[in-house]
C-alpha cells in the first residue's frame, strides 16, 4: 500500500474530516502509543498502520476497503 492508498482510504471509510482528525489525535496501543500520523512519519508502513488504525476503530473487514469495487485488500505481514 502506498500512502496515497492509505490517504484515499481514510477518506472513502471514515471520511475526510473525521478521518484525518482520527489519524492525528487517536492515539493506538498497537502502534506503540502513537497517533497513525506520527507512525507514518517514524516511517511505519502504510499497510500497517491502516490495519492498526480499522483495529481501534472497529471496522469490519469488509467495510475496509472502501467502495472502489476494483480496490485489492492489500493482506497483513
Amino acid at each position: 500500500m502506498r500512502y496515497r492508498e492509505f490517504w484515499d482510504l481514510v477518506d472513502d471509510v471514515l471520511g475526510s474530516a473525521q478521518g484525518r482528525g482520527l489519524v492525528r489525535e487517536l492515539v493506538i496501543g498497537e502502534l506503540g502509543n502513537r497517533t497513525a500520523q506520527q507512525a507514518l512519519d517514524d516511517g511505519d508502513e502504510p499497510r500497517t498502520v491502516w490495519h492498526a488504525l480499522c483495529d481501534a476503530l472497529g471496522v469490519p473487514d469488509a467495510a475496509r476497503w472502501g467502495t472502489d469495487p476494483h480496490r485489492a485488500a492489500p493482506p497483513r505481514r
